[in-house]
């Protein structure tokens, strides 16, 4: 988001920081998706809640008429703090919405000491899910009911992951713009972000050792300059070495690569 919205972003996150950490985290996640999946669907409602000619007061007075009741305190606090503020389109308001969403669960697990966990676990399901066609299909097919498809991620988690991990996991079934895979990975983000960190995807046909995965992300702390968290794929196609993608960013130190390099040059 750009202007008037990142900042209002911005001012909004500050709030869910405020009343997820006073231990409402995942309530108040639960039930910013619900308004955010109000709002996506209901255009006269969106329209009202950013309209610029709109005051606060008269906006922040309709979010406690709809929602008053259905959601709670915590959950209004935070909607009235973005619809006080100024959003580019109604658009970004909905996605804001959302995200503050994710954010509000991931500091409930940041509270409970498992934001290690919450990572490696988005990690892993994504991984798994990908992986598996017929999981995958079962998972992402739009013809097939998005309650049925909850209930499928949630059965698949229940005992083998946190409540954080199922919520947002369950969330990503449901995602109204973007691909099951790719709404994990940004919530991995989100959790990373939360500590001022980065996540580096690294293939090897090896798995890392202990010694091995603290080193490389020790180095890339210092290129990067921030803390980075790594999400280890076994990947046999890289023959040997490793790749790194952290962001737009690729670092190819693997066979496969290199022969690939070689190919090129031969044919030019």
């Amino acid at each position: 988001m750009r202007g008037y919205s990142a900042e209002s972003l911005a001012l909004s996150k500050d709030r869910v920081s405020e009343v997820a950490g006073a231990g409402a985290g995942e309530t108040v996640g639960e039930e910013l998706f619900a308004v955010a999946d109000v709002l996506s669907t209901q255009g006269a409602i969106r329209r009202a809640l950013t309209d610029p000619s709109a005051s606060g007061d008269a906006k922040s007075s309709l979010v406690r008429a709809l929602f008053g009741g259905k959601v709670g305190d915590s959950t209004i606090d935070v909607l009235v703090t973005a619809v006080s503020a100024r959003w580019s389109s109604a658009a970004d308001m909905v996605d804001a919405v959302e995200h503050l969403g994710v954010l509000a669960v991931v500091i409930s697990a940041e509270r409970a000491d498992g934001l290690d966990d919450l990572e490696d676990e988005l990690f892993r399901f994504g991984r798994v899910v990908a992986g598996d066609p017929r999981l995958r299909d079962a998972v992402t097919n739009k013809q097939v009911q998005a309650s049925r498809r909850r209930d499928l991620v949630s059965s698949l988690l229940e005992g083998k992951a946190s409540s954080a991990t199922t919520r947002l996991a369950v969330r990503a079934v449901a995602s109204r713009e973007r691909s099951f895979g790719t709404a994990i990975d940004s919530y991995q983000e989100v959790a990373a972000e939360r500590r001022n960190r980065i996540i580096a995807v690294v293939r090897t046909a090896i798995d890392l050792t202990d010694p091995e995965s603290d080193q490389l992300a020790a180095a890339l702390g210092r290129m990067y300059g921030r803390e980075v968290h790594l999400n280890v794929v076994l990947d046999h196609g890289v023959l040997g070495g490793i790749r790194v993608e952290l962001g737009d960013d690729v670092i190819d130190g693997t066979v496969a690569g290199r022969l690939d390099d070689a190919r090129r040059r031969m044919t030019t």
